[in-house]
């Protein structure tokens, strides 16, 4: 449905870009298809500070509550912490003259919840991981609407899925493949093989490559490699291309063959809407939930799992081999991942909560 009268809809979603990427997709579903006015919240820490007004959006910053893991000083700031971001969240809410509220988890999202509880605001909790996170189910308490990406996660609500940006959806895209091949200087016909670690993480994945590079190279692959930021930029060699970062990442994933990457939910959920053939090395860290939200799409075929103990460069080679010296076996992996379906939940919660607010 679309809303007559132009709504306020304020999304939250801070931190690293697997708390954004999904604001942003929900914030551009309610602003193209209804019409909303939509403002993001976040924290003058986080990528939010880039990623937002580059998509067009007004950013809002309050200050983060990390939670402490331990007792000490700043375990006993905590209260008065909480207390100013709330305060600046309502604030927040009252300035834009919310309608609703919607967070991703995470520093952002707790004082939000808090903060809409207080107004007696409508707001909804998305939790993209396969477990959700303390400010998610702390939503989900004080009456927030769930909503998850998978079944199981340990919080009530409805599965919709990831929501992710329109243009990633949809399989391979002719247009954005010739822009990747141009920009980043590709040979046509020589298969492709995306290799990024994210904004952390690349570190075991970059020196798990380095070894067997050359023996790709030499059998006809060629490698588009995403660095990361703070890690030193090898030397390009012909086939091998190697940048800090990946902006245009629908042309890196419409022009790739195969993508070797850690299995954050953001990225499980574009890399599977791309139909591309995926080996998944989970971040070994936090509470198992990298694993976790891989394990659908391998049991559906589309793609393998290396566990970051196991990732030698012999074993990291040998499965790319496999993988895509059988084009029977890339193509059942590329049709599996086309198979799920992902890649429409940021119109189905835009949907849900433009429902919500007219009942409200």
């Amino acid at each position: 449905m679309s809303y007559s009268t132009q709504f306020s809809v304020v999304v939250a979603g801070g931190g690293t870009a697997g708390h954004i990427e999904p604001a942003l997709a929900v914030a551009e579903a309610l602003r193209d298809n209804h019409n909303a006015r939509v403002s993001a919240l976040g924290t003058a820490r986080g990528l939010e500070t880039s990623l937002v007004p580059a998509r067009g959006f007004d950013l809002r910053l309050i200050e983060p509550v990390p939670v402490p893991r331990k007792p000490s000083v700043d375990l006993l700031k905590l209260p008065a912490r909480v207390l100013r971001s709330v305060n600046q969240s309502r604030a927040v809410l009252r300035e834009v003259g919310a309608d609703a509220l919607i967070g991703f988890g995470g520093y952002v999202s707790a004082p939000a919840y808090l903060a809409a509880r207080q107004l007696g605001l409508l707001f909804f909790v998305h939790e993209a991981n396969a477990r959700a996170g303390m400010a998610n189910k702390l939503g989900v308490r004080l009456g927030g609407v769930g909503l998850n990406a998978v079944a199981g996660s340990g919080m009530k609500g409805e599965v919709v899925g990831i929501p992710i940006r329109a243009e990633l959806t949809g399989g391979s895209n002719k247009a954005a493949a010739r822009r990747a091949h141009e920009q980043w200087k590709l040979e046509d016909g020589r298969p492709i093989i995306l290799v990024t670690g994210g904004s952390q993480g690349a570190r075991s994945i970059n020196t798990a490559l380095e070894p067997v590079l050359p023996e790709l190279l030499a059998s006809g692959f060629q490698v588009l490699h995403a660095v990361g930021k703070k890690n030193p930029l090898p030397n390009p060699q012909p086939g091998y291309v190697p940048v800090p970062f990946i902006e245009d990442m629908q042309a890196a994933y419409s022009a790739a063959d195969l993508i070797v990457c850690r299995s954050g939910a953001m990225t499980v959920a574009e890399v599977t809407a791309a139909g591309l053939p995926a080996i998944y090395v989970p971040l070994p860290h936090g509470n198992g939930e990298q694993a976790l939200n891989a394990g659908a799409v391998i049991d559906a075929g589309a793609a393998r799992m290396i566990r970051d103990d196991d990732l030698r460069p012999e074993i990291l080679g040998g499965m790319i081999h496999e993988i895509l010296n059988d084009p029977a076996v890339a193509g059942s992996m590329s049709a599996a991942a086309t198979a799920s379906g992902a890649g429409n939940a940021a119109g189905v919660i835009a949907e849900r909560i433009v429902n919500a607010i007219a009942k409200n």
